[in-house]
């Protein structure tokens, strides 16, 4: 996650309570998820960016999880995403997500 989307994150937290943040990641693989991943729930585990040491336990989903893609318009999410969900390893992608989120998710409801 690049250092401005961490900038982002971090204000809209502060903003808005972290409770009611929830980050909606759309990497193509399960790794470079993870890491965007624990990087709004643990902190930057590069220690480069805003999100270093600060441990926000933000809800975050990826956008081809089923808990997701449910809700959004079959059509819409068809014209947006399913072409590349195609080619994606979703049962990777779901489970580093399902891992970060058991491990440093402070608010799932």
């Amino acid at each position: 996650m690049d250092l401005e989307n961490q900038r982002r994150v971090k204000e809209f937290a502060e903003q808005y309570g972290p409770e009611n943040v929830v980050v909606l990641l759309g990497a193509a693989e399960g790794e470079a998820s993870g890491l965007a991943a624990e990087t709004v729930t643990a902190g930057d585990p590069t220690y480069a960016g805003p999100l270093t040491g600060v441990s926000l336990g933000l809800t975050v989903f990826h956008v081809c999880e089923p808990e997701v893609k449910a809700e959004f318009d079959e059509a819409v999410y068809d014209e947006q995403v399913g072409m590349m969900e195609m080619v994606l390893d979703i049962d990777d992608i779901c489970n580093e997500m399902q891992s970060i989120r058991s491990e440093y998710c402070k608010y799932l409801g």
